[in-house]
């Protein structure tokens, strides 16, 4: 494999999709960005607009100016920021709406954490952005407001979801396909990565010790600790609900995992964590298939295995092993990110019609006719791209 062609193709691609995402998502006609555009770019211009969608675009183009310093970045920035705090944001009861209609109005009303941290991860790359104090005021007020509402105080983590005004509700489930329990490593995954943000711009104390509590539910509720993947559902009493194995979220978990424990700058955290870092790498590895894409999950009751390649697995594959070939140096790692990358440039980037297809099924037909939707986002995409050329630049 070449470094410098993988660095040069992650350049290539990483301004590409900031380029789609300029050229055809912005709403102008009723603010902030568009809910739902088919596969050939057709708009469906009454779309809700998701909490999800909005912060990850915040994110994105928030680190793309940092990356970049280039002027345009920061222009979609600032419009994802107003907008998010324009109408996401419920200032009678606190948090963020999970979604709003396409005119901006609240629509679905619910406070899901997993929305509610990614706000506070994306609010965070804002402020290195742009510098702007109340972007990390909002960061702080909502991180407060998370571990007043949103934690388990007797058994702890995190709850997953609550009603406009913090009750309890019955459904709480991000999307159809999950399971409706009390915890899921989801959830949990994605408040490290927000407070793992926050804690690089605040490094408050009391933040480092929530970081250091979500690492030691890793090892002690989160991960299978024989054959390490993670449970995917648990009660509210940590008693697990799932048996899954997900591919994509166990490579994504092990470098958002090591990347906490790097931030906190404590090196008996990082030691305590590697083998969980690494054991999720290699069970990732198991879902590799011949063609070098990763597989979207083993269900091991019946030993069925979805041979789905979704795009956001194997932007986080080429991410992940990556960083398992920085800790370890096994050359192993650093080819099967290069294959991954290869898999997402033959079969997933869209030369056609810009950014990338949702993913192909194993025959590498498209999966769904969604290019930017409620759970399409260009987070995966540029993030992966972000890393990748930082991390070749670290081992050049």
């Amino acid at each position: 494999m070449n470094l410098e062609q993988y660095s040069r193709e992650a350049q290539t691609e990483f301004e590409s999709i900031l380029s789609y995402w300029m050229n055809y998502t912005l709403d102008e006609e009723n603010g902030g960005f568009y809910g739902h555009i088919n596969t050939l770019n057709q708009v469906t211009h009454q779309a809700e607009k998701g909490l999800v969608l909005h912060a990850r675009i915040l994110w994105s183009f928030s680190a793309a100016y940092t990356y970049t310093q280039e002027n345009k970045y920061a222009q979609i920035a600032e419009r994802a920021y107003q907008y998010l705090i324009q109408h996401f944001k419920d200032e009678p009861f606190g948090g963020f709406y999970w979604s709003v209609d396409y005119l901006g109005q609240p629509f679905q009303e619910r406070k899901q954490i997993y929305g509610q941290a990614f706000v506070v991860y994306a609010l965070c790359e804002y402020y290195q952005c742009s510098q702007d104090a109340a972007a990390l005021d909002q960061a702080i007020q909502l991180f407060t407001w998370l571990e007043k509402c949103g934690q388990d105080l007797e058994n702890g983590g995190y709850w997953e979801a609550f009603s406009r005004d913090w009750q309890i509700i019955e459904d709480v489930r991000l999307s159809e396909k999950d399971a409706n329990e009390k915890k899921s490593m989801n959830t949990h995954l994605h408040v490290l990565e927000a407070y793992t943000n926050l804690y690089r711009v605040w490094p408050d104390e009391k933040l480092g010790l929530q970081i250091e509590k979500l690492l030691h539910l890793y090892q002690t509720r989160l991960i299978e600790p024989t054959h390490y993947y993670q449970h995917l559902f648990m009660d509210e009493n940590w008693v697990v609900k799932s048996n899954i194995i997900s591919y994509g979220h166990d490579i994504e978990a092990s470098w958002l995992i090591w990347e906490a424990a790097e931030a906190l700058g404590k090196t008996h955290l990082q030691e305590a964590i590697k083998p969980f870092v690494l054991g999720l790498a290699k069970t990732a590895l198991k879902g590799i298939a011949q063609d070098g894409g990763m597989n979207y999950e083993l269900h091991l009751e019946t030993n069925h295995l979805d041979t789905d390649k979704h795009s956001w697995v194997q932007a986080e594959a080429a991410v992940g092993f990556l960083n398992a070939y920085q800790i370890t140096g096994d050359q192993t790692y650093l080819v099967q990110s290069w294959k991954s990358w290869q898999f997402l440039q033959k079969y997933i980037v869209d030369h056609q019609n810009g950014e990338w297809h949702w993913g192909v099924t194993d025959t590498y037909q498209n999966m769904n006719d969604v290019k930017v939707g409620f759970w399409k986002c260009p987070y995966h995409s540029t993030r992966a791209c972000l890393e990748v050329l930082s991390r070749i630049k670290e081992i050049s």
